[in-house]
């Protein structure tokens, strides 16, 4: 995969702000893996970490939360490496699904945070992954979250990484559309195969799919876009497995709770991204 920096004007750079606690967090791509590690290490039921509160009421698609931070930020040039990745990757999303939906879609940012983050969404600690929050429709990512995709998942690469990224930007395409309906009412809050939960997360896969396909038709690399070249979908899919419901159950108890999925089996995340890359159709993703 190759990509050139942008301006990171697709980032809201939150890393020198602090917070503590989870509430009412969406929990995006990752954040079932990391609870389902934190569960099993303390023998605390992950789901109930899943329903820990609500929103609160006050603070609505306006909210903008803390201010970008004027302290100085200790950083690696890896870490910098990837806060460029994370723009670059973000602008490419971004630009592919205003082709595609046209004045429909409105354009979001990324926002980078370590430890824990104050959202719209309310309080979410790095354990929780990737999020995307519809309530100010941010994407919130700890760039701690791709050494754990990396070094615990057995997941490397840059397109890996781009997967997760696309995938929260697949949730910001379902609450624009008006796909996500039903997800505010508890229907999000059901589990296992035929939830609603599922059918969101599977669809934002194929989403990230599609971004995918239109990325590997890129014939040279600009500022603030990627080429997707051969070889690199095997990464995405690679990530895609290491993280279904069924897999990370078996990984941390020892067996699998169908009634408990709420992102999609491993073989069902692989086929979703697959049809989306293979297409580049988001009407083929379905809900």
């Amino acid at each position: 995969m190759e990509w050139a920096p942008g301006d990171r004007s697709n980032i809201e750079d939150r890393r020198g702000i602090g917070g503590s606690g989870i509430r009412g967090v969406h929990v995006g791509l990752g954040g079932f893996v990391m609870l389902l590690i934190v569960g099993w290490l303390t023998g605390v039921n992950p789901l109930t970490l899943l329903n820990s509160g609500d929103s609160s009421p006050d603070q609505g698609a306006g909210y903008s939360g803390a201010p970008n931070s004027a302290a100085p930020i200790n950083s690696s040039p890896g870490e910098e490496r990837n806060v460029d990745f994370v723009d670059t990757v973000a602008n490419d999303v971004q630009d592919t699904w205003a082709s595609v939906l046209g004045g429909r879609y409105q354009r979001t940012r990324v926002v980078l945070f370590r430890d824990a983050i104050d959202s719209a969404c309310g309080m979410a600690q790095s354990a929780t992954g990737p999020f995307y929050c519809p309530l100010d429709e941010k994407v919130y990512l700890d760039l701690g979250f791709f050494d754990e995709l990396s070094q615990q998942f057995g997941s490397p690469g840059d397109f890996a990484k781009a997967y997760v990224i696309a995938h929260e930007f697949g949730h910001h395409v379902q609450h624009l559309t008006g796909l996500d309906a039903g997800s505010g009412t508890g229907g999000a809050g059901a589990t296992g195969p035929g939830s609603l939960s599922v059918a969101l997360e599977l669809q934002a896969d194929c989403f990230a799919g599609v971004w995918g396909h239109a990325a590997s038709l890129h014939q040279s690399v600009t500022a603030g876009h990627v080429v997707v070249q051969p070889g690199d979908e095997a990464q995405a899919l690679n990530a895609a497995a290491a993280i279904g419901d069924d897999r990370l159950q078996r990984q941390a108890t020892g067996r699998v709770m169908p009634e408990k999925f709420t992102h999609g089996t491993s073989a069902q995340r692989v086929a979703a991204f697959r049809r989306g890359m293979e297409s580049g159709d988001p009407a083929v993703c379905g809900r």
